[in-house]
C-alpha cells in the first residue's frame, strides 16, 4: 500500500518536500486551499516530479480558480511532465474573484471529457473525490452511497480518491473499493488525524478525523490490502504530519 502526503505548498514547498521525501511514495497536492492563493497544486507536482521522479505526484486540480484554457494549460503541463494524475474537483469559492467553474461546466465529468477529446491528454490520468457524508451541494448535487460512487466511478474516471473516513464510513469504504478492486480502478483514501494544533481547524471544517495518532498504525493496517495507498494528513500541522509518516512505514509496500 502507497503511502501519500497531502502536501499544502508555501513558498518552501521544496523545503519541505525534502523533510518527507524518505517517508512516503509521493504527494498529494493542495491547490490554494480554502480559495487563498498559494503556489499551484501543479506547478508543485511538476517540480516535485521531476525532482524526485521516482515518487507519485497528484494534484488537486481546482476548477473553481480556472478557466477552460488554463484548465487545458495545466493539465498539458502534468501531462508533458508524467505526473501519475489530477484530481479535479470544483473545490472552494476563490477568496478573490468570483467561482468560474459554473460558468463554463455542469459537473467535473464535463472538465474530464474535455480534457480528453479537446485538449487530448495523453498520459496523466485523472481522478474523482467520493464522499460518503450526506449533504447537498451549492450546485444542487448529493453526495452519493457506495453504489452511486461507483457507477460515477464508472462514468469514466481512472482513479477516486476516497474522502472523510472515520469508524463510521469504513464500511462504505469496504463496498466501494471491493467493487473498484474488480474494475481494476485504483482507490486512495484520506487518512486525517487530530492533532492538539489542528483541532480547530477541523472544528471549522466540521471533518472528523479517521483516528488518533496512537492508534494510526492499528486503522492503517485495516486498509492494507483494501485500497491502493492512503493520504495521510494532520491538516494544517506539519510536525504532526512527520510524526504521523513515521508511523505509517510498517504498511508501505
Amino acid at each position: 500500500m502507497k503511502v501519500l502526503h497531502e502536501f499544502v505548498p508555501t513558498r518552501k514547498f521544496l523545503k519541505m518536500a525534502e523533510e518527507t521525501v524518505d517517508l512516503v511514495d509521493g504527494w498529494n497536492i493542495t491547490d490554494s486551499a480554502a480559495g487563498m492563493p498559494a503556489p499551484s497544486g501543479t506547478a508543485v507536482g511538476c517540480v516535485l516530479k521531476t525532482k524526485y521522479p521516482d515518487k507519485v505526484a497528484i494534484p488537486i486540480f481546482i476548477l473553481n480558480y480556472k478557466g477552460p484554457v488554463e484548465v487545458g494549460a495545466l493539465a498539458l503541463a502534468a501531462d508533458a511532465v508524467g505526473l501519475e494524475g489530477l484530481v479535479l474537483t470544483f473545490g472552494d469559492d476563490p477568496k478573490y474573484g468570483d467561482p468560474l467553474a459554473p460558468k463554463y461546466w455542469k459537473s467535473s465529468e464535463d472538465v474530464r471529457d474535455f480534457l480528453r477529446n479537446e485538449v487530448k491528454l495523453k498520459k496523466v490520468k485523472l481522478g474523482c473525490l467520493l464522499s460518503p457524508s450526506p449533504w447537498r451541494a451549492r450546485y444542487g448535487k448529493k453526495r452519493f452511497g457506495p453504489e452511486d460512487m461507483v457507477n460515477r466511478v464508472k462514468t469514466g474516471w481512472d482513479f477516486a480518491f476516497f474522502m472523510r473516513l472515520t469508524d463510521e464510513t469504513y464500511p462504505i469504504l469496504e463496498k466501494v473499493a471491493g467493487e473498484l478492486k474488480k474494475m481494476n480502478v485504483p482507490i486512495y483514501a484520506y487518512f486525517l488525524v487530530e492533532t492538539p494544533k489542528n483541532a480547530e481547524i477541523l472544528k471549522k471544517i466540521g471533518w472528523k478525523p479517521t483516528t488518533t495518532m496512537e492508534k494510526a498504525e492499528e486503522f492503517a493496517a485495516k486498509l492494507d490490502g483494501l485500497v491502493d495507498g492512503i493520504i495521510a494528513t494532520c491538516a494544517g500541522d506539519f510536525e504532526g504530519d512527520k510524526e504521523l509518516l513515521k508511523k505509517l512505514q510498517k504498511v508501505r509496500t
